[in-house]
């Protein structure tokens, strides 16, 4: 039992586990699944930022290629121009209003430039190189005219740097980092491309200025998480974007230092970029981990066509805040599931443990706790060879009866002590202790394996003489634990034997060892013992088939009037009509029918039908009944309705076997007054067995004596038979009751049964029972 129970809490810890491993799994699932989808809505957001961040710079650097066309065209025109200051003063103002209605147009741009080499598009020796600014919301104004481009500072940061390219080289377009224009007083990025002649000859340059709050208008705030930011680097790795918007300014000046420190520039600041030639935004996303002041970011970035970098970060705590209500929804869920599966397996342990306890009980006796009947049959089941000893207290129905049921309880736990104590002092032949059971009230079982019959003679001889030397004291009284024993083996293993074969054949040796007065008996297969129990077991199948089929009836035997010299009565015997063995006589089966206690339903069949079959004949019949049938109501009940409904009291006469024991003359009596109410009579059946109380006799009332048949068969040869028969014919005269002669098979007893004067003889001299009524027929017929 331990261990099927540890069994089953660790199916259950195991099923727990399993169930705590699968949410785990699915909760894992699910988030992964869900922390997918939420970095693909940032991604989403960062490359909407991405898309907007290249295109602003890929339509900066188209203006800017605009603005260089612009100032090889009025190079152009100022070599087809006389060469005279007032031609070239008006072309001057001509590009002038050009550049400022350019810088008009163009939203995004802060300035504008057409920085010229001296001579170009102005007199010889002079320069010419006109640069407008944005200056609030009004026209743009006039910054420089005359500047030399090799002396500004955007020069220094594009196309001048370190004197590492050579201007006329390309056509490229180059970004300068973030600087302080002092002229205008903001930080601002300048485009610079060279303007170059057709010829190949640097003739200037254009350059269009991107002021830094243009820039924090461009780069939006992130709106994924609460604390999301956005950035912009330029390829000198420094900060153009503002984080102004957030609430913290000592928090975003430490995330602007580690987005700094992090140098996320991607382009070599020397290497210009080319207009529209760059990768998808999918292919340059970039993430990593940004761990600012113990919080933890996720970080997305990409390099722009300008070289610079476009970044987000996301709060990582943030991104998984999301997965908290599912994570929270999935834990209430294993936690009420485990509940109740918790309290299903819990409530489950219970009844298997209840269970398991019952059927322990129904394996163990309660008293004794010894194992019972039932596990003895199980343990059967499993042996190949064994032996079995039945012990059976002697007396101890006494026992219970004169000290009651708490001395007999003593006495079973004696026994069992005593047995066990046997076993271990002693030595046994099984090679290991026999198994000890408690089988019924009073019937104990040791049961060990097959071995030599000699050797199981002397451990029964031993156990069965000590057991009867053992008392129990009880109450001052010593009580003895007289046993009998009875012995059977299993030699072999038969799949077709009935469990408690075995026990039945040790069951047979105990009976016959009391019968013997032996303390022990072997059980021996040669007296065939169990086939006068399947014989009984065939009966009684029969009998009840018999009733439930109506195949039981009564034959009538003729009583035979001596003084009269004709057939007067007839007695009704009970027959079983069979198709395939004929008519079966009631000794065939009365017994089963005793020990089935179908002996009264068969007394109430014979009723009826004797009953029916006399209502309309003029002869007496008699109908045998048994002390149990006379005591039971339903039989009485059914005589007297029956001699209520008919006219046939007077003929009735009721035979009451006397060898049946009466236990209540008192209730013999009732019957006999009720029924002789209405004309009855009582004959004593049998008479001359058994102990004949006559006294009794005189109580009873009764009308005939049935001598019996043992006296009446030997009546011609033993003179003995025919003094005690004389005896009891005498002292019936002298009650004024009649005698008739049972078993009269021949002439020579009918002799002697006149010459003493016995007044009716029945037997197979007159006739046997039938089925119908004999014609009436006189003793001379007979002898005819």
């Amino acid at each position: 039992m331990h261990s099927i129970m540890g069994l089953l809490f660790l199916l259950l810890a195991l099923f727990a586990i399993g169930m705590f491993l699968l949410s785990h799994l699915n909760l894992n699932y699910s988030q992964q699944a869900m922390y997918e989808l939420r970095r693909d809505q940032i991604q989403d957001v960062f490359f909407t930022g991405l898309v907007r961040i290249d295109a602003r710079q890929i339509a900066l650097e188209r203006h800017v290629a605009t603005l260089a066309t612009i100032g090889e065209t009025f190079y152009r025109l100022s070599r087809e121009q006389p060469d005279s200051p007032k031609a070239q003063r008006q072309l001057q103002r001509q590009l002038e209003k050009t550049l400022q209605s350019h810088l008009e147009t163009e939203a995004g741009v802060s300035g504008a430039g057409l920085w010229y080499q001296p001579g170009v598009v102005a007199p010889a020796g002079e320069r010419y190189a006109p640069y407008l600014v944005k200056a609030g919301v009004g026209r743009p104004r006039m910054q420089s005219q005359s500047t030399d481009f090799r002396q500004t500072r955007w020069y220094d940061l594009t196309l001048g740097r370190d004197s590492a390219r050579n201007p006329a080289s390309s056509v490229s377009v180059y970004w300068s980092p973030v600087y302080f224009d002092m002229a205008t007083e903001r930080a601002v990025l300048t485009l610079a491309q060279p303007v170059i002649s057709t010829g190949g000859e640097l003739i200037g340059v254009a350059t269009i200025d991107w002021a830094s709050d243009q820039v924090v208008d461009l780069v939006s705030r992130m709106e994924v998480t609460q604390n999301s930011f956005a950035f912009l680097n330029d390829h000198n790795n420094r900060n153009l974007s503002s984080l102004s918007q957030n609430e913290d300014p000592v928090h975003e000046q430490k995330l602007i230092d580690a987005i700094l420190a992090a140098n996320l520039s991607g382009n070599d600041p020397k290497t210009p970029s080319v207009s529209g030639d760059s990768d998808p935004p999918e292919n340059r996303l970039r993430t990593r981990a940004l761990d600012v002041g113990g919080r933890l970011y996720e970080l997305y970035y990409a390099t722009t066509p300008a070289g610079m970098v476009y970044g987000a970060g996301v709060p990582k705590d943030e991104i998984d805040r999301v997965l908290v209500p599912m994570r929270d929804t999935n834990y209430r869920i294993l936690l009420i599931t485990g509940s109740i599966l918790l309290v299903l397996s819990l409530y489950l342990l219970y009844r298997i443990t209840q269970l398991m306890r019952e059927l322990q009980a129904s394996y163990t006796d309660a008293l004794t706790g010894l194992p019972n009947r039932v596990r003895l049959l199980r343990d059967l089941q499993d042996r190949q060879e064994a032996c079995l000893i039945l012990l059976n207290l002697d007396r101890f129905k006494e026992i219970n009866s004169l000290f009651g049921n708490d001395c007999g309880d003593a006495v079973l736990l004696a026994m069992r002590k005593q047995v066990r104590s046997f076993i271990r002092t002693h030595s046994h032949p099984f090679g290991r202790s026999p198994e000890l059971y408690r089988l019924s009230s009073d019937e104990f079982a040791l049961l060990g394996p097959g071995v030599a019959e000699s050797r199981v003679r002397t451990f029964a001889s031993e156990l069965t003489e000590f057991l009867c030397a053992q008392r129990v004291i009880w109450q001052q009284q010593a009580l003895s634990l007289d046993t009998s024993a009875g012995i059977a083996f299993q030699r072999e293993s038969n799949d077709d034997a009935a469990p408690d074969r075995l026990l039945n054949q040790a069951t047979i040796a105990v009976l016959q060892a009391r019968d013997q007065m032996r303390q022990y008996l072997f059980y021996d297969q040669s007296q065939e013992v169990e086939k006068g129990y399947e014989k009984n077991v065939y009966w009684a199948r029969r009998l009840k088939k018999a009733i439930e089929t109506n195949a039981l009836r009564p034959y009538f035997q003729p009583i035979h009037d001596n003084l009269q010299g004709t057939f007067t009565k007839y007695e009704c015997l009970v027959r079983m009509e069979d198709s395939e063995h004929g008519v079966i006589a009631a000794g065939q089966f009365i017994e089963v029918a005793n020990k089935l206690r179908l002996n009264r339903q068969i007394t109430r069949i014979m009723v009826e039908k004797a009953f029916a079959a006399f209502a309309t004949q003029p002869h007496a019949f008699s109908i045998n009944l048994s002390y149990v049938d006379i005591i039971d109501p339903e039989t009485l009940a059914l005589i007297l309705e029956h001699l209520r409904g008919s006219n046939v009291g007077e003929r009735v006469i009721f035979e009451i076997l006397e060898s049946d024991g009466i236990g209540n003359y008192g209730d013999v009596l009732h019957f006999i007054d009720k029924v002789k109410s209405f004309g009855c009579r009582i004959a004593i059946d049998d008479f001359g067995t058994g102990y004949s109380n006559f006294s009794h006799l005189l109580k009873l009332n009764v009308d005939f004596i049935k001598i019996d048949g043992s006296l009446i068969r030997y009546l011609a040869q033993d003179h003995t038979a025919f003094l005690v028969t004389k005896g009891i014919v005498q002292f019936a005269r002298s009650l004024g009751i009649k005698t008739v002669a049972e078993y009269v098979h021949s002439k020579a007893v009918q002799d002697r049964v006149v010459e003493l004067g016995i007044d009716f003889s029945q037997g197979e001299y007159f006739g046997m029972p039938a089925a119908e009524l004999l014609s009436p027929v006189g003793r001379k017929g007979r002898d005819k």
